[in-house]
């Protein structure tokens, strides 16, 4: 299984919008778009697990750098979740 990064999303794509993105590639185990605690409005980047390694890299290819509403997305592998200490921001 991979997890990739999708960043400069567009408002207007959600959770179902991102997962429908990437279904042509793989099978989606979840698609998350990230969205502020205060607002409830996308922050504009989310997360896609992707079922088959393969696959992943060849939707990073063809996804990374494509147009959605005027906006070129941004595709990678996801980075481990670094711990933040306590006090920092």
């Amino acid at each position: 299984m991979k997890k990739l990064y999708v960043g400069n999303l567009p408002w207007s794509v959600d959770d179902n919008k991102l997962a429908e993105l990437f279904s042509k590639y793989s099978s989606v185990t979840s698609a998350t778009v990230l969205k502020d605690r205060e607002t409830n409005r996308s922050r504009g980047f989310g997360f896609v697990e992707l079922s088959d390694d393969e696959e992943a890299k060849k939707a990073i290819e063809e996804i990374s750098g494509l147009d959605i509403d005027g906006r070129k997305l941004i595709v990678n592998e996801a980075r481990p979740r670094e711990d933040k200490k306590p006090g920092q921001f």
